[in-house]
């Protein structure tokens, strides 16, 4: 499993810079220490995350908040320039996030939850479950600007933790499996660092100022049903026709 994990290629998409690091970068970094290729990308550069700049100043700042947390794990970046608030199903939606997939070229691809506290998630998970499928069609054409080919297969998908693990009625979630990740728990958290705006938006719209702490907790909580530090959690999309082997824990697992 170890010499096959060097020729894999790991695809994380969510919706704004910061959700990856939250959910699902310590399972990442677990991925590149077995020599996996990793791509991040979120669907926007963040651009209504400031209450002092305006979208485009903090759309910079965010994308490079972002590239920055990729570079520590050693993974590539790309954002596909959403707009916040403003993800929605339709046909150039789907054709741009096939297109990002066609890309990456992924063996696993790791997202957002169906059921989630916002729109933008739900909307990204839909659009990401929607483009592995149609990744591998040839017929499917993206109309973007220097199109990849289409993939050879749909890759292995997953879909991270509903922000507290519940869904719309503070009702839990319960995962089909965790990944401890106690011995990359400091790249997660120092990744997430250096989403610096971040804390501040946070601490005006939600009244948070617990960024670090929160997700400390929360990562606490998953581990200690596996009997680890810090866990991530994680449910597959097995159905037809994706794949149903539970390839992202084989790997980890061993």
């Amino acid at each position: 499993m170890a010499n096959q994990a060097e020729s894999l290629r790991i695809l994380a998409i969510h919706a704004h810079p910061d959700d990856i690091e939250i959910q699902c970068a310590g399972t990442l970094a677990r991925l590149k220490n077995l020599g996996c290729h990793i791509t991040i990308a979120t669907m926007t550069a963040g651009d209504c995350g400031s209450a002092e700049m305006g979208p485009v100043e903090i759309a910079n700042v965010r994308r490079a908040e972002a590239k920055k947390a990729a570079d520590m794990l050693g993974a590539d970046y790309m954002c596909l320039e959403f707009r916040d608030l403003s993800i929605v199903i339709d046909q150039d939606s789907r054709q741009r996030v096939t297109e990002a997939v066609r890309k990456a070229r992924p063996d696993i691809v790791i997202t957002a939850p169906p059921v989630d506290y916002m729109s933008d998630h739900e909307m990204t998970s839909r659009l990401v479950r929607d483009a592995c499928f149609g990744a591998s069609a040839p017929n499917y054409t993206t109309h973007q600007f220097q199109p990849a080919p289409p993939t050879e297969k749909i890759p292995h998908l997953y879909y991270v933790d509903p922000i507290e693990g519940c869904d719309y009625f503070g009702n839990p979630i319960e995962p089909q499996f965790i990944i401890d990740i106690s011995e990359t728990f400091d790249l997660k958290i120092n990744m997430l660092a250096c989403h610096e705006s971040q804390r501040a938006w946070l601490r005006k719209q939600h009244g948070l100022d617990e960024y670090l702490d929160g997700t400390e907790r929360w990562s606490a909580a998953r581990g200690e049903k596996i009997g680890a530090a810090y866990g991530e959690a994680f449910v597959q999309h097995c159905g037809h026709p994706y794949p149903s082997s539970n390839l992202l824990l084989q790997l980890l697992e061993t």
